[in-house]
């Protein structure tokens, strides 16, 4: 995104929504003094869960004590590469603008996080390293060093952090991370400095705090095997150093899983197996110390009661235990060249323990943070000797803290948070008067409270309090914490920002104890307590304790307790003179880096999302000194920009700005400006900037814009609407154009082809035509082509329907053979389809009708029988008498049918049933079985040409059981004998007579039937004795 009214936009319009949300920068808080007022502002923006806002360039960040969808990967591509004030506040906005800057400006960067315990410090200085992490440039190296990085948070965290009252995972330490950058600008190194550990926490904790974490995540998450070897029980209330919070158990934190995370990331860090076994043993070690316990014997002196533990620590720490033993219950002293080995008393020995214990987890701390340093080491392969790495350093460090009870701990902190203080006001003050001298405006000094007073009373040479706590610790003596406080008295008693109990007035005393000092601090005030101070000042361990540890095979113990020591007659420093020393290190690496800040503040004290306590708020806000912040941020003007973010935004305020100014941008400006009716002493027109002094007058243009923008919008609207139409009338114009010439080519190609086209055919047709009667040659060869496919075609369209169909198109002469066997192809593909869709029942009923064509194609009535159906009997079972069927038995009845028989002697009719079985056939009246036929007997079957329906049924006249042949008559004749032939077999016995026909009446004797053609069916007996039958002619042929 570029610098523009995209940008200027998002920041500035949020202007709009103060009332609700507030300001996004308190420099553009009216009423920019009250506490109350910034307090309110803060509020707002909290009840939005708008967590960041500026100061400036100073992120003040809230923590909300629940999961924001704010630091999604979209997010991050949001502020990459995008103007610090061009959207709105987050703390990835200070991360790039420190990386772009380090990559334009080529200079060091870094980040200042401050804030007490709980406010949010490690979170911010996580999401600081995950957006480097993700918006950098990778490769496979660089994503190496990204993980080492990022994994290095959880093992610091689980050494060096705490479960506090105020905070679950409280730092009890400082921390300053310098991160590296190749030109490329991807990381690819780190180093890492560390500043006080709480070592006193490793023997002591207050009701209601825990012990640094590994400890307990060592216990809960350790394998069986891991805590068989190093001695250990999965309980924490059996170790002296875990039971004194009585807190081994916190619900926010789950210790089995946080372990895991820390051997995964010991191992991305780069920790071998042997390393990581090694530093198991010291943090094992610490909780068998712990349990060492003593008792008195009869001479005063201390000796070790617990000899378990002894053995634990020797085969842990790999040294002696008897050694061990020896030193943890006398001291070695050098009297006159000669050493002395005196006993301890169980005060004595206690105190040996617990500075054994804190010094061995201190210096695993330091051995475990340069272990880290070594893996994140910046090695450029092509110029090992060249510094061509930029860095962005992150400082982590504690802030301002006020307990009840203030001790040795927080007079360093608080002593870090003044310096600190001082080096913050010193380079804003700088930053101002430098953009000032920038732009050609007068700079007016800025009157703030300089704490130089406070961090001389505290660090000064001979006179300071650490000076004179060093010589109380180093002087001969009997020296205490009380003569320490009253050397205090005696040296800086006069001091404005110091009081004690004997110096102070009567009101004063009340709240403040004899053991007490305070001192008045640029936050507030504090008062400490001087139990202590010399002991954790000296954080001396006897010299017999160094001796042992220093021959121990542990190599990391070996690295953390140097033999030089022993040699080493130089006093070693103090805790107060070594932090002071370091503090003064880091104060000139924060000088030589461009700096950024995140003040961050807790909302609560019972880490509850959505609930403001403000009498905290105005605490933090006081010592973190922000309102000192403000004034000195507001002392000069509230708002700048550069002219033509500036001009951009505003240009539709003035008629002579709008809708673009063609001249210089500092022109346009001061037109504009002087539009507006702005004061002389509301801004100041500098050589890139406008500088506005009053938030009221940025407040009063940014109305005016809200308000102009509706009728901006309607005139934009309407602008663009007719610019829109216009364009698209212009396209569409254009288009139509475009593709009417197109089309008008493509149809003109397309009628001189088809005129070619047309031509050749017409050509090659007559000539073709010409040649017809040639043999095939390249002259007619079309012509033939185009005849054969014609005559294809036209078969195609009229090809025979079904089976019954013979037409059949006229082929060519030259195709007369081919069409007779295109013919009589599809004639068997129609009969093989037609018989393939044919079912059993209708082919047996063609069959039948076959016979019946075969028989009957000369009688009369069989043109009318062809339509008709056969049907499987003309009589159902209950028209057969029961007897008749009894009598049959098991014999099947496969076609009855009624008849009328004719007697032999006078021709009498006779009613009778015709029973056709699957080897003879019955005449049966009513009951009785008149007459069976065998189908072998039967000889013949004789009917008339006519449509009579007599039939005469011819029997062997040597069988004596037959009186003759049998004369009968039925309105089914066709079906009944064909059915009868099929049956019998006699299919080719069957005679269609066309006058007379003879029969025989009995043994020897024979009859005529006469038939002649008459208006209507009569059969009687004739005159002459024949038969006569007259029926009518149905089909004339």
């Amino acid at each position: 995104m570029v610098l523009g009214s995209e940008g200027v936009r998002v920041m500035e319009s949020a202007l709009t929504a103060r009332d609700r949300v507030g300001v996004q920068d308190f420099v553009l808080l009216e009423n920019y003094t009250s506490e109350a007022a910034f307090v309110e502002n803060l509020r707002r923006r909290f009840k939005e869960n708008l967590i960041y806002t500026y100061i400036g360039s100073v992120l003040v960040s809230m923590n909300p004590y629940k999961e924001l969808e704010i630091y999604s990967r979209q997010h991050m591509d949001r502020y990459r590469g995008v103007s610090f004030f061009e959207i709105s506040p987050h703390i990835y906005a200070v991360s790039d603008n420190a990386y772009r800057s380090m990559r334009t400006e080529r200079r060091d960067q870094c980040i200042l996080i401050s804030g007490e315990s709980g406010a949010g410090k490690t979170e911010a200085s996580k999401k600081v390293l995950q957006y480097y992490a993700v918006t950098c440039p990778a490769s496979e190296q660089v994503q190496t060093v990204k993980d080492r990085l990022l994994q290095s948070n959880p093992v610091l965290e689980a050494f060096g952090n705490a479960k506090t009252l105020r905070n679950d995972n409280s730092s009890r330490f400082g921390k300053y991370m310098d991160v590296q950058f190749d030109f490329r600008g991807a990381p690819v190194g780190g180093h890492i400095l560390n500043y006080l550990l709480e070592k006193s926490r490793v023997v002591h904790q207050n009701h209601g705090e825990r012990n640094f974490h590994i400890f307990y995540q060592l216990i809960e998450g350790g394998e069986e095997d891991l805590l068989r070897r190093l001695g250990l029980e999965r309980n924490p209330q059996l170790y002296q150093y875990l039971v004194k919070g009585n807190c081994p158990k916190v619900s926010s934190i789950n210790d089995r899983n946080e372990w895991k995370v820390v051997r995964k990331a010991l191992s991305i860090i780069g920790f071998c197996e042997e390393e990581v076994e090694e530093l198991l043993n010291i943090i094992a070690s610490v909780l068998h110390l712990g349990n060492v316990h003593f008792e008195e014997e009869d001479s005063g002196s201390a000796a070790v009661t617990t000899e378990t533990q002894i053995k634990y620590l020797a085969r842990l720490l790999a040294v002696d235990g008897t050694l061990l033993k020896e030193a943890l219950t006398h001291k070695k002293i050098t009297a006159k060249g000669e050493e002395l080995m005196s006993p301890l008393n169980l005060e004595q020995a206690a105190s040996a323990r617990d500075a054994l214990s804190k010094a061995v987890y201190g210096r695993t701390f330091t051995w475990l943070v340069n272990k880290i340093n070594a893996s994140l080491a910046y090695k450029d392969e092509v110029y090992p000797t060249s510094r061509s790495a930029s860095v962005i350093g992150l400082l982590d460090i504690y802030g301002f803290e006020v307990f009840q009870h203030n001790s040795f701990e927080q007079f360093c902190i608080n002593y870090c948070n003044e310096k600190l203080q001082q080096l913050f006001i010193e380079l804003t003050l700088k930053s101002e008067q430098e953009e000032y001298e920038s732009e050609g405006i007068a700079w007016e000094p800025v009157p703030f409270f300089n704490n130089k007073i406070i961090c001389d009373l505290v660090e000064e040479k001979f006179r300071g309090i650490i000076s004179i706590l060093d010589e109380e610790c180093l002087r001969p003596g009997d020296a205490s914490d009380i003569t320490f406080l009253e050397k205090l008295e005696d040296t800086v008693g006069g001091h404005p920002h110091f009081v004690t109990h004997k110096l102070a007035d009567g009101k004063v005393r009340k709240v403040l104890g004899r053991d007490e000092f305070r001192l008045l601090h640029y936050a507030g005030e504090v008062n400490y307590s001087v139990n202590g101070f010399l002991d954790k000042n000296n954080d001396l361990l006897f010299r017999n304790l160094k001796e042992v540890m220093c021959q121990s095979e542990n190599n990391i113990v070996t690295q953390c307790f140097d033999r030089d020591e022993l040699t080493d007659k130089k006093r070693p420093e103090t805790t107060a003179t070594q932090f002071k020393n370091s503090l003064a290190k880091l104060m000139e690496i924060l000088m030589s880096k461009e700096p950024s800040y995140i003040r961050c503040i807790k909302p609560n004290d019972a880490k509850q999302p959505g609930r403001f306590d403000e009498m905290l708020i105005r605490h933090q806000v006081k010592y973190l000194g922000l309102m000192e912040n403000l004034r000195v941020r507001r002392a000069g003007f509230a708002y700048r920009r550069r002219y033509e973010v500036f001009l951009q935004r505003y240009k539709p305020l003035c008629p002579e700005t709008w809708p673009n100014w063609d001249g210089r941008l500092a022109d346009g400006v001061s037109t504009l400006v002087k539009h507006l009716g702005y004061k002389p002493d509301e801004f100041k027109l500098g050589r890139s900037k406008i500088f506005i002094r009053f938030p009221k007058t940025l407040f009063a243009t940014e109305d005016a814009l809200e308000v102009k923008k509706h009728s901006i919008a309607t005139i934009l609207q309407s602008n663009w609407r007719g610019y829109r139409e216009r364009s698209k009338y212009q396209r569409l114009r254009l288009a139509a154009i475009a593709i009417q010439s197109w089309w008008r080519g493509v149809l003109d190609r397309r009628r001189a082809r088809i005129r070619k086209q047309a031509a050749d055919t017409i050509r090659s047709f007559i000539k073709g035509f010409i040649y017809r009667n040639h043999p095939r040659c390249p002259e007619n060869e079309y012509f033939l082509d185009y005849v054969r496919y014609s005559f294809l075609m036209n078969l195609r369209r009229n090809l025979p329907k079904n089976v019954l169909d013979k037409s059949w198109p006229k082929p060519p002469p030259a195709l007369i053979e081919a069409s007779e066997h295109l013919r009589k192809m599809c004639m068997q593909n129609m009969v093989r389809i037609y018989c393939r869709k044919t079912q059993p029942e209708w082919k047996n009923q063609m069959e039948q009708k076959v016979t019946a064509s075969e028989i009957f194609r000369d009688k009369d009535s069989y043109p009318q029988s062809v339509p008709k159906l056969f049907v499987g009997t003309r009589l159902s079972t209950e028209e057969i008498n029961p007897k008749v069927l009894q009598a049959l038995a098991n014999d099947k009845v496969k076609y009855a049918v009624a008849v009328t028989k004719y007697d032999r002697k006078g021709y009498r009719p006779r009613s009778r049933q015709l029973l056709l079985m699957s080897t003879f056939a019955v005449i049966v009246e009513q009951g009785k079985l008149k007459q069976r036929i065998d189908y072998s007997a039967l000889r013949g079957i004789s009917v008339s040409s006519l449509s009579d329906g007599v039939f005469v049924l011819h029997l062997p006249f040597e069988d004596k059981k037959q009186k003759g042949d049998v004369v009968l008559q039925t309105d089914h004749l066709i079906e009944a004998l064909t059915k009868l032939a099929i049956s019998a077999d006699k299919v080719s016995c069957v005679n269609v007579s066309q006058d007379s026909i003879k029969f025989t009446v009995g043994r020897g004797k024979e009859a005529l039937i006469d038939f002649t053609v008459g208006p209507e069916l009569l059969i009687t007996k004739a005159k002459n004795g024949h038969l006569s039958v007259t029926a009518p002619r149905l089909n004339s042929r």
